[in-house]
């Protein structure tokens, strides 16, 4: 199953290789990860997503989490209700035709045309995972010059947070 884990850990040099080598050391595998500092510069808030089938590791992986001495609260998203996003930035190839139906496209997905040029177009696309998905797989292959995607962010619903 997938998990969202989220946690607010000291903003210090070497923190995120301490989370990072908890991960390795044990075998666990990170699919993505997004870190920047929080509304306190000395405070960065870390968000990963791991994808275990038991769920007696990820209990494990969350209690290792908050030994390490730069972590200051971690919280697995995924046990209740959350918001999640993504973004993801597209360069395709736009000429002639292909640009009028490229922005169709674009629009459908909510997406933004963010740079233009005489035979591309960069495009910007957030949402879940899912979606992302789907617009690359409407765009036709040869014409995607380039993708870069962020990992997932996640906030919990409702009065869930994760503050110190």
């Amino acid at each position: 199953m997938r998990h969202i884990i989220a946690m607010l850990m000291e903003n210090e040099p070497g923190s995120l290789s301490r989370v990072a080598g908890l991960f390795s050391a044990r075998g666990y595998n990170i699919h993505s990860l997004c870190v920047a500092p929080t509304d306190d510069p000395s405070v960065s808030r870390l968000t990963l997503v791991t994808r275990e089938e038991d769920e007696g590791i990820v209990e494990q992986i969350t209690k290792q989490l908050n030994k390490l001495v730069d972590v200051i609260k971690v919280l697995d998203l995924t046990e209740g209700e959350h918001v999640e996003r993504a973004m993801m930035l597209v360069k395709v190839r736009a000429t002639g035709t292909r640009r009028e139906e490229l922005k169709r496209l674009t629009d459908i997905f909510r997406g933004r045309i963010l740079d233009v040029s005489s035979s591309t177009y960069t495009i910007e696309v957030t949402g879940v995972g899912a979606k992302l998905d789907a617009f690359i797989d409407a765009l036709e292959p040869k014409s995607i010059l380039e993708v870069v995607r962020s990992g997932a962010l996640g906030i919990g619903r409702g009065t869930k947070s994760l503050r110190i």
